[in-house]
């Protein structure tokens, strides 16, 4: 496969001497950072912040880990994408990346993608704490090294453990402002543990075909509907569970309770739904849990902020 990756590299050059206009070049760099699988990291940063001060935070801190998280967070997907561009030029889904399109280059990727490593840590470091861009360095590792080189293409567990990088956000908001890690932040790191796999497997269950053509074994391209649903039902359960540990813990009070019931409720009554159509022989619809799961997320994360907000 290296060979034909390197081939393909090479007509992409080739192509690209014919001038791509800049504007397209810049899309590319957008696209590179995957900006809306950055926007539910920082969803749930925010109301961390929030819950570690107990108040309204420093803004600008507020600001500076944002904006050092979506470097972060972007140069990790940059990064991923030089590594996975040889399937992604199979992957029906995956075939207008820029680097599939030869709107940029793999030089030109991996440049930007060490450049927002190097950006995202000084802004953290800098404007917040060291700790915060200590955690964000930790995650872009993880999720290039453990995750995308290791885990993504060996096993079906590689969404479950290379989920841990996506947990990292809430610890560096919570690092940020306190320069420190309480056991509620190790709490929150665990909901979005326990909340990546059932939020991901019905995604793998769309594109089973895709992953099936490359040879990546996401569980929902190698197990049966119902199998995959069983597990995001037993997922689903647990996270909810999580959530509302948050609340001995942190001390959490009756607007994050009946949120986080709510919530929680949701996604476990999608991820059911799901089972039960697969057991039943019908065709899944697991966009529904993975809606269902960003919603019920937000949800979660909003009830956090009210719940601190309104006891000031």
């Amino acid at each position: 496969m290296s060979t034909t990756v390197r081939a393909s590299d090479g007509q992409a050059e080739a192509a690209r001497r014919e001038r791509v206009p800049a504007g397209r070049q810049v899309r590319g760099y957008v696209a590179l950072m995957k900006l809306r699988v950055v926007e539910l990291l920082l969803v749930t940063t925010v109301p961390v912040m929030i819950l570690a001060v107990r108040g309204v935070p420093d803004l600008l801190v507020v600001a500076a880990t944002l904006v050092g998280g979506t470097l972060s967070a972007g140069a990790a997907n940059a990064f991923n994408m030089v590594i996975d561009r040889d399937i992604d030029r199979v992957m029906h889904r995956t075939r207008h990346r820029p680097l599939v399109t030869g709107d940029l280059t793999p030089r030109q990727a991996l440049v930007f993608a060490w450049a927002l490593t190097v950006a995202s840590t000084l802004v953290l470091g800098l404007l917040t704490t060291w700790l915060a861009a200590a955690l964000s360095l930790a995650a872009i590792g993880f999720y290039v090294f453990i995750y995308t080189l290791w885990l993504k293409r060996r096993t079906s567990q590689n969404i479950i453990w290379g989920g841990l990088a996506g947990c990292f956000p809430v610890l560096i908001g919570w690092a940020a402002v306190t320069g420190s890690l309480s056991p509620a932040a190790w709490v929150l790191f665990a909901v979005i543990f326990l909340w990546t796999p059932p939020h991901y497997w019905p995604l793998s269950m769309k594109y089973r075909d895709d992953y099936s053509s490359v040879g990546v074994p996401m569980l929902g391209a190698i197990r049966s509907q119902s199998q995959v649903g069983l597990q995001t039902v037993l997922y689903a359960w647990a996270t909810l569970a999580c959530t509302l540990l948050l609340v001995p813990v942190a001390g959490m009070g009756p607007i994050y309770t009946v949120v986080a019931l709510g919530a929680g409720g949701w996604f476990v009554w999608e991820t059911h739904r799901l089972y039960a159509r697969a057991l039943a022989g019908e065709k899944a619809a697991p966009m529904r849990v993975f809606h269902a799961s960003i919603g019920s997320l937000s949800l979660v994360f909003l009830g956090i902020a009210l719940d601190v907000l309104v006891r000031l």
